[in-house]
């Protein structure tokens, strides 16, 4: 839990992978029940904007992150 308060993006990046996760599995099952009515292809490219989009903004280091490195650092 600490975790994701410290990283500002945490609670922005599990909406974002969920959305994503629905969107992608409901046109998924479109694909399978109803092909004509699928924008599969449409998902992969969400699911690779998000992939990128919370690899990027989850790593980015707080303030905190960054002092408890300094000091590890300096021991």
């Amino acid at each position: 839990m600490k975790t994701s308060l410290k990283n500002q993006y945490a609670y922005t990046n599990n909406i974002l992978i969920t959305i994503v996760s629905a969107v992608f599995g409901y046109n998924l099952y479109q694909a399978i029940v109803h092909p004509e009515k699928s924008h599969l292809i449409l998902s992969f490219i969400l699911l690779a904007i998000t992939y990128f989009v919370v690899k990027n903004m989850g790593t980015q280091p707080t303030t905190e992150k960054k002092k408890s490195k300094n000091l590890l650092r300096n021991l």
